[in-house]
């Protein structure tokens, strides 16, 4: 998925200007599969822009600065509507973690247990987070829409309660592993 794409329908819901688009829209709905920062919304509302996708413009307000406001051309919900029926590919997953544990068997255990606590407290984090998120029961116009939103939610926590399972059952297998042996010292020839 590209961001340019997930900013197409959300303008195509409704106009709004970058700042909303970030503040509104990507960390109040999609943020916990498609987060965006404020820097690459504009830059790909600026590409939108001249590719004939969005148009904007301005909004004077009495007391405040000036709001760009940007909205769907034709040509962007033609664009939309292709990206949409396009089945993308399947992500790769690159997980920094991973790699840690993967080599990290000259590590302690407790050294182990560790990064692992971090990261079960980081994805509870993810989890309480996911699970304060309310979706409004839909008007009658709007069931599809609010059914699709929760399918996506419902994947995050799923993920995310895999994640700690697979998580504690780590810390349960590195705390009955044998000790790290220690490391073998330098000697002047591995310099």
């Amino acid at each position: 998925m590209s961001l340019p794409h997930a900013i197409l329908g959300f303008l195509n819901v409704m106009p709004m200007t970058g700042y909303d688009l970030k503040t509104q829209a990507f960390d109040r709905s999609v943020a916990h599969f498609w987060p965006a920062v404020q820097p690459q919304i504009y830059r790909d509302l600026a590409r939108l822009e001249a590719a004939g996708h969005v148009r904007s413009e301005t909004e004077v307000q009495r007391g405040k600065p000036n709001r760009r406001v940007y909205h769907i051309t034709p040509a962007g919900r033609t664009e939309l509507d292709r990206w949409l029926r396009t089945s993308p590919a399947v992500p790769g997953h690159r997980e920094p973690f991973l790699i840690q544990l993967f080599f990290g068997a000259g590590l302690a255990n407790s050294e182990l247990t560790a990064l692992l606590q971090a990261q079960r407290a980081g994805h509870q984090a993810r989890l309480d987070a996911l699970q304060a998120v309310t979706i409004p029961p839909p008007a009658p116009a709007d069931v599809r829409r609010q059914t699709l939103t929760r399918l996506t939610l419902d994947l995050g926590l799923h993920l995310e309660r895999a994640y700690l399972n697979w998580l504690d059952d780590a810390l349960r297998t590195v705390a009955a592993l044998d000790p790290a042996p220690a490391p073998a010292p330098m000697t002047d020839t591995d310099a």
